[in-house]
């Protein structure tokens, strides 16, 4: 019998995912790291980007983030992002347009323009894309 952890993802808004799952992996600040049941206890900063996560029992499936804080404790992992997104409550031609405006920002920058603000704009949009497997 494969061993199961708890996956709970939590934003400002509230809990937008709490389900068993088999295995967790997310991006960190220092690069993608995969969760087993029994994992060390573990506390990390969280990137942009997109966790891949499989139900107990069902296909794999993604969630965007936009950052924040990773805990792993007692076969739970529990996510803190100021936001998330499953992958099927993501709007693709939204994200697709945010990516393309924020593109249009960093090409063509004017004294108005904050990048840093446009390039999370862009690896947020991305991140979205990819958990809908638009893109790699």
């Amino acid at each position: 019998m494969q061993k199961e952890i708890t996956l709970e993802m939590i934003t400002p808004r509230g809990t937008i995912l709490q389900q068993t799952v088999s295995y967790v992996q997310l991006p960190t600040k220092l690069g993608l790291i995969g969760i087993l049941a029994d994992h060390a206890p573990l506390i990390s900063a969280l990137d942009i980007g997109v966790v891949t996560y499989r139900p107990v029992g069902a296909a794999e499936k993604k969630a965007a983030i936009s950052g924040g804080f990773l805990e792993v404790r007692d076969n739970k992992v529990v996510v803190l992002a100021p936001t998330a997104e499953l992958a099927d409550h993501i709007d693709l031609e939204r994200a697709k347009a945010a990516y393309e405006r924020a593109q249009q920002r960093l090409k063509n920058p004017t004294q108005d323009i904050d990048v840093d603000r446009a390039r999370a704009a862009m690896f947020r949009a991305l991140s979205r894309m990819r958990a809908k497997n638009t893109v790699r």
